[in-house]
């Protein structure tokens, strides 16, 4: 009996050092303090109950500090899990997200909307009009519910998939070759202006964008030998296309919400078979960040980042043509020698577009495992001489 109700001593001295870090052990005294208080309810008892020994309850100062500390952790344990996760959590709930560029389930886009999911976020996706619908048909027959599970235990809800190709603003712009094209039989409203208006049509509005684009014609020709077409081309699908994106989303995007783009390193270092104008493109992309960063924040109060991500081995990526290359290139020479994984660039995508992140705009943040960082290729031949 004893022993009960010294137990309920020690539950009822801890619970009020949850309320108050400073109080949690803060000193010597404290433990005494405890000590003093349970050695004169054992007298007590003693006296009352005629217990002819009250040594369980003589405790030194380590076992009190050991049990304290332990009760402590499962009473603020057992409040977590009734208050939901602990600390600053990235809470994304009564938001809507626009990812525009998702059209698998492997790619940077798909991690994004993910996490964006996972922290509360209605998730909208803009998908390239002639993958739009092995897209859909995988999605309605559940081959990528392994995938759409969330931390949680449920599945990503992605809300509707909207046709978009953001090479162009408007149906005028479109060429009649593209118009017959039989990738975009029976496929309407996939203009930058028309799935904005959609969006609006259907939801009113958005608090997120999300691009996720990125196509050059000629990647894998040298700048010297790419044609102005396909230099043309990577700029207007790689960088304009965001620019386009936020002009026509950017009326119906309420105050305080924020767009993210993805960039690669190539934009500042030599990347050689990253060719056909694609490292230009990103240059200009992480340009028009800065620049949209203000506009965008003068006129609707939005906020601009892009993400320098490192290699991953993705279906779009793969067009590269040496994409395994990169990213054991990466793994080997990067201060975090770890894989890369898709789902990193999405937890900093979630950090970005958050509250948590209210005062960041106009900012690139590497994800890759610090490769930016380096000045030398630790796996280089002329190291081993």
């Amino acid at each position: 009996m004893v022993a009960m109700v010294a137990a309920g001593l020690q539950m009822v001295a801890a619970r009020p050092y949850i309320s108050s870090s400073r109080m949690v052990l803060a000193s010597g005294m404290a433990v005494s303090g405890f000590n003093k208080r349970v050695s004169t309810c054992a007298n007590k008892l003693k006296s009352s109950l005629h217990i002819s020994s009250a040594q369980p309850l003589a405790l030194s100062r380590t076992s009190v500090s050991l049990k304290f500390n332990s009760l402590v952790t499962r009473a603020m344990s057992t409040e977590n899990e009734k208050s939901g996760a602990p600390g600053l959590p990235i809470d994304l709930r009564g938001k809507r997200a626009f990812i525009a560029g998702v059209a698998d389930d492997n790619g940077y886009g798909w991690a994004i909307a993910k996490a964006l999911a996972a922290a509360g976020a209605e998730i909208l996706v803009g998908t390239w009009v002639p993958a739009l619908n092995i897209f859909e048909t995988s999605l309605r027959r559940g081959k990528f519910d392994e995938s759409r599970l969330l931390p949680n235990g449920s599945l990503m809800e992605i809300v509707k998939v909207y046709p978009l190709d953001a090479v162009y603003d408007a149906p005028e712009d479109v060429p009649e070759d593209v118009k017959s094209n039989k990738r975009y039989a029976g496929a309407s409203n996939w203009t930058v202006t028309e799935v904005a208006e959609s969006v609006k049509k259907d939801f009113g509005s958005i608090d997120i964008l999300v691009h996720s684009l990125a196509n050059g014609p000629e990647v894998t020709k040298p700048l010297l030998e790419t044609s102005r077409k396909g230099y043309l081309a990577a700029i207007s699908a790689s960088s304009y296309s965001f620019v386009s994106l936020l002009k026509h989303f950017l009326p119906i995007m309420n105050p305080g919400g924020a767009s993210i783009s993805l960039t690669y390193i190539a934009s500042e270092r030599t990347i050689p078979g990253y060719g056909g104008g694609m490292s230009s493109a990103k240059a200009a992309l992480e340009s028009d960040t800065r620049v949209l960063a203000f506009e965008a924040a003068r006129k609707a109060k939005i906020r601009v980042n892009t993400i320098s991500a490192g290699p991953l081995g993705s279906r779009a990526a793969k067009a590269i043509g040496f994409i395994e290359k990169m990213i054991d290139y990466s793994y080997a020479n990067a201060p975090l020698q770890k894989e890369l994984l898709a789902d990193e660039v999405g937890n900093v995508a979630a950090f970005l577009v958050s509250p948590l992140a209210s005062a960041v705009t106009g900012s690139m943040v590497y994800v890759d495992n610090g490769l930016n960082t380096m000045g030398l290729a630790l796996d280089s031949p002329t190291l081993a001489i």
